[in-house]
């Protein structure tokens, strides 16, 4: 357990904000609660009464009085409020003033991208450190990836296909993933020859051999997640691929797919996922796997384990760093036992 810390969620009556919250309060934290709108954020609170007179702080992205508001006295902010484009230059900015960590779940690759570029020297300066993508896209890949690569320098290329059961998108998903859309002004983004580039042709269905029960699947190739930002920003490899099975990929897509719905007490949904990592360097191979249950929930103990880490010293850098590069990447998934399966050996 630990010992009180505040941590402002922003974002935190989001869904994946929401089990954030929840997290925190699991480990000891205390979750000091933020984001645009007052009510939601009191109600929010009124769903925890085994935790009365939980800290509520409302604050918009776009007003820094506020953001200091939110964050004066706490040890850390976790940014769960997409579109990340909109919400993360305002926390970033607020995190550095209050010298205090920023991890934040972004999927939106051109919002990771962005907080490479514009904050890598002044947080390194500051001595701080920003992790941007500390989730299931982005940052899951990127641990699994830098374990697998292990004692290699370099690779030639890296893998990250997906398997989820299905994919109810929240509307932060559809929001986020709109904002990218038109930033890319509707290309596709691949990561190839060490520098992210736009296509516009349309990417190739394959077949993807995972591991069993799940086995052979139809995959979108080249379907682009957060991967492309965070491997390359710490490992040398050129190439970088992600892939989705056709049938999450249908659903994400598709405007009538429903929500995620609860179907257990913790708030998770049905879905599942199995995440195959393989990286190849001269003929070689090395592959990782993890497997588990609703990419949203499990988003939370990747952030909630990395807010840990951080406030307690066990961190590898400084500055921007993804979730690799922050920290031991095999000693970090083992430490998720109870939310992923995990095999770093195949």
């Amino acid at each position: 357990m630990e010992t009180g810390q505040k941590v402002t969620v922003f974002g935190a009556y989001g869904h994946t904000g929401r089990f954030v919250v929840a997290e925190l309060l699991e480990r000891g934290f205390a979750p000091v609660l933020s984001g645009r709108d007052a009510e939601k954020l009191a109600a929010l609170a009124d769903t925890f009464p085994d935790h009365p007179g939980l800290d509520v702080r409302p604050a918009s992205a776009d007003d820094p009085e506020a953001l200091d508001r939110a964050l004066a006295g706490v040890d850390a902010v976790v940014n769960c409020a997409g579109p990340f484009a909109s919400t993360a230059s305002g926390l970033i900015e607020a995190a550095l003033r209050a010298r205090v960590p920023y991890v934040d779940v972004a999927a939106e690759i051109e919002a990771n991208a962005d907080t490479f570029a514009h904050y890598s020297a002044r947080a390194a300066e500051a001595g701080s450190l920003i992790v941007p993508a500390m989730a299931f896209f982005g940052g899951l890949g990127d641990l699994l990836a830098t374990a697998a690569m292990g004692d290699w320098t370099s690779a030639d290329e890296a893998h990250v296909a997906y398997a989820l059961s299905s994919w109810h998108p929240t509307a932060g998903t559809r929001g986020a993933g709109a904002v990218s859309r038109e930033r890319r002004q509707g290309r596709r983004v691949v990561f190839s020859g060490g520098r992210l580039r736009h296509r516009d042709d349309a990417p190739p269905t394959l077949t993807w051999s995972f591991p069993e029960p799940v086995g052979d699947r139809s995959v979108i190739g080249e379907f682009t997640m957060a991967d492309v930002v965070t491997l390359p920003s710490h490992l040398a490899v050129p190439e970088v691929r992600t892939y989705m099975t056709t049938g999450a990929a249908k659903d994400v897509v598709a405007p009538d797919s429903p929500a995620p719905t609860a179907v257990d007490e913790r708030g998770r949904s049905a879905q599942t996922f199995l995440v195959d990592v393989v990286v190849r360097s001269g003929g070689q191979e090395r592959r990782a796997t993890a497997s588990g249950r609703d990419i949203y929930a499990v988003t939370a103990p990747l952030a909630v384990e990395a807010v840990h880490r951080v406030l307690t010293g066990r961190t590898e850098a400084v500055g921007v760093a993804s979730a690799g590069a922050a920290f031991d990447a095999a000693d970090f998934l083992h430490a998720l036992a109870g939310h992923l399966s995990v095999d770093l050996g195949r």
